[in-house]
């Protein structure tokens, strides 16, 4: 056999593969990354529960019976806020306020707006109501370069066990429960359903 007709059959074969490869599907890219603007309401490691008062626009600590709430827990694994201009009616399996989130990054002062990058959602149940709260790691961040949660959980062991854990021990046993983590095109998805919403009643 002719050393021109080996090569031959070689590039032939070699182009075959080729074409093949390329007629594969590709697989579906990830979804944008999704940057969001969060108020913080409570910074990271503190115990003092403060919220965004709707009438006044001011951020005033919770109360019980007249008594200024504190967290009787270690204090916040991130800092803890809301995403600005979005609402999540009950309808939606929200509880008609703006999205919960916790940005994973340094501690930032309370009041401050911090620009931070969903990247999955904590699917949590608060005494049987919905209550989710979207998983976000911060510019700023040491990690704000992860994507996803399973690129967090591949990568730096621990931490999401460290924020199911304390959302599910806060309250008390038994009181928040936890569905487990979903990716951020579910939290997209959420967002998006809030963002809708505070729109239309902005309208």
């Amino acid at each position: 056999m002719k050393l021109s007709f080996l090569i031959s059959l070689f590039i032939a074969l070699f182009l075959g593969s080729c074409e093949e490869n390329s007629n594969q599907q590709l697989p579906e890219s990830l979804p944008e990354e999704l940057w969001v603007e969060m108020l913080v309401e409570i910074p990271a490691g503190t115990i003092e529960k403060y919220e965004l008062n709707k009438d006044s626009g001011q951020l005033q600590i919770d109360s019980v019976d007249g008594k200024p709430r504190l967290i009787e827990y270690l204090g916040y694994p991130g800092n803890y806020g809301m995403i600005k201009e979005t609402i999540l009616p009950k309808d939606m399996g929200g509880d008609g306020d703006p999205l919960d989130v916790i940005a994973i990054g340094p501690p930032a002062e309370r009041g401050s707006i911090v620009t931070c990058k969903v990247i999955g959602v904590l699917k949590l149940k608060d005494n049987g109501e919905q209550d989710d709260k979207l998983i976000a790691v911060s510019r700023n961040s040491s990690l704000q370069h992860i994507q996803s949660i399973s690129e967090l959980q591949a990568n730096y062991p621990g931490i999401s066990e460290i924020i199911e854990t304390w959302f599910t021990n806060y309250k008390g046993q038994g009181k928040m429960l936890s569905k487990g983590f979903q990716e951020k095109k579910m939290a997209q998805e959420i967002y998006s359903k809030a963002k809708q919403s505070y729109e239309k009643q902005a309208k």
